[in-house]
């Protein structure tokens, strides 16, 4: 586990650890911490390892975001989580919604997407892949929404849309559709959507997220993203 029991000592890639330390001192955040840390004292399995838990902020430092991809909170299963949004390593088989995603890509951009379902090549180039909650108890779903997580991603959702310009939100589902109000859309692109899940009955597909987020990437001066993996 490498939150640290002190606040000052979290794990987390520079530029992000500078940018967030104000929510690092809060109340909250503390209890957040001691909350995880006595989950594993009771012997709770906590996904993903804690290496991995702000992983999304270590592939892409503040300064490099481009486009950031709302999850809602980490797959629960052994070997799924990885602190990606939406990915799973390589190795592990594809989720539905993930799926879905690819299926979207391949017939938005008329590209052939490989499967794999490791999307650290996206993280590499400026798509922040965030959860809204960033850990989850082993085979129970949404078992950590409630400890804290939302308001330190709400803030990271805010400070993202006070500091930097022409970036692109991607939010998929009424959960992350929610979070559209914490961004300035005269500063930057909110795409909304619905979610990839096969629950969505296919709702997602034809929402052309991924060229428009390209088109609006090259008209503010920045290189689209390359989403073929």
């Amino acid at each position: 586990m490498e939150i640290a029991p002190r606040t000052m000592d979290v794990k987390i890639e520079k530029s992000w650890k500078e940018a967030l330390a104000p929510e690092f001192e809060k109340p909250y955040f503390a209890s957040l911490v001691q909350y995880l840390h006595a989950e594993i004292a009771g012997g709770k399995v906590i996904y993903p390892p804690g290496g991995q838990i702000f992983k999304a902020f270590e592939l892409t430092p503040v300064q490099n975001v481009r486009v950031v991809i709302l999850g809602q909170d980490p797959y629960h299963e052994y070997g799924q989580a990885m602190g990606l949004s939406f990915s799973v390593p390589k190795g592990v088989a594809t989720p539905p919604s993930l799926n879905n995603i690819f299926k979207e890509i391949e017939s938005d951009l008329g590209i052939h997407m490989s499967g794999s379902p490791d999307l650290t090549p996206w993280a590499r180039q400026g798509v922040l892949l965030l959860n809204a909650i960033l850990t989850v108890r082993q085979h129970q779903a949404a078992s950590h929404s409630g400890i804290g997580w939302a308001q330190f991603t709400d803030a990271v959702i805010k400070y993202i849309s006070d500091n930097l310009s022409g970036v692109v939100f991607m939010l998929w589902g009424n959960f992350a559709r929610s979070k559209a109000a914490l961004v300035d859309r005269s500063r930057h692109l909110v795409l909304e959507a619905a979610h990839p899940s096969p629950l969505a009955r296919g709702a997602f597909f034809g929402c052309r997220h991924f060229s428009q987020a390209n088109e609006w990437l090259s008209s503010h001066g920045c290189a689209p993203i390359d989403w073929q993996l």
